[in-house]
């Protein structure tokens, strides 16, 4: 193949810009298909990942983690109440969210009592395994 790399990467440039997930060149003889998954969900779960995803628990407070990969959403429709808010005290089992993965909601559930003390994910972002969905601040037993 001897298409030039900035050839490549100008191509590549122009399917982000455009949203394209496929570009097939043919120049010279050559053909190079280019290929993309999702481009929103990908720039989506670049942000998410932003995130620190290694911080451990501390003995005040507990980080409830996504389980899945998914679109996370605080609420249980698109014009309803979140479902929980900072602040909010919690119990074991009550929902604090949602992630949607491969067409199914999977509840987030609280496994300890405790406090909202910090909602760690945007409303219908990406998330990845392990993302800190929220921060509670430990409650009595």
């Amino acid at each position: 193949m001897n298409m030039e790399e900035n050839s490549i990467r100008k191509y590549a440039n122009l399917m982000q810009e455009f949203g394209l997930t496929g570009l097939e060149i043919c120049k010279n003889g050559e053909t190079v298909r280019l290929e993309r998954t999702n481009p929103v969900k990908e720039a989506a779960f670049v942000n998410a990942v932003q995130h620190n995803e290694t911080e451990e628990d501390s003995p005040d407070f507990i980080n409830v983690r996504s389980p899945m990969v998914g679109v996370f959403y605080r609420s249980p429709a698109e014009n309803a109440a979140p479902f929980v808010q900072v602040g909010d005290t919690v119990q074991k089992g009550d929902v604090l969210g949602a992630v949607e993965a491969m067409k199914l909601i999977n509840e987030i559930i609280a496994e300890q009592n405790g406090i909202v003390a910090e909602v760690c994910a945007e409303n219908n972002s990406v998330v990845d395994f392990g993302h800190i969905l929220f921060r509670l601040r430990k409650g009595r037993e």
